[in-house]
């Protein structure tokens, strides 16, 4: 069972910047509020970060209970890792071919532009230097 001593434990870490530390404060507040079925919301947070001897920026459990917000966490913990790697693949080889057309485009407009400059104008407007 986790409990506020443990996150103090868990989070009092010496080499945890800042904002890491506030970031495992939170992680550990939320997972311990939906371990025990309660709401996870930035009040519940706050309360449990500081009965746990931890001082956090305000912002981060806003920015937590807002993430979590509508969210199934035991199915978020459930799939952690499963089943991410082979949609993402999926999802970036599909604009490949946008991306080779939008290559083309650009060489070709290069092209265009080396074109106009092949004219002998300088940067000042003269034809010769």
């Amino acid at each position: 069972e986790v409990t506020a001593d443990k996150i103090q434990k868990l989070v009092s870490r010496t080499d945890l910047s800042k904002a890491e530390h506030d970031e495992l404060s939170c992680v550990f507040a939320a997972l311990i509020l939906h371990d025990e079925g309660v709401e996870v919301t930035a009040d519940k947070i706050q309360k449990l970060v500081s009965a746990s001897g931890n001082d956090i920026e305000k912002y981060w459990p806003l920015l937590f209970a807002n993430a979590l917000k509508g969210q199934d966490i035991s199915r978020l913990l459930s799939n952690f890792g499963s089943g991410s790697g082979s949609s993402a693949p999926a999802a970036t080889s599909a604009p490949s071919g946008e991306t080779k057309t939008e290559e083309k485009k650009e060489e070709k407009k290069e092209e265009a532009e080396e074109e106009v400059l092949d004219g002998g104008m300088d940067l000042f407007g003269g034809d010769e230097w």
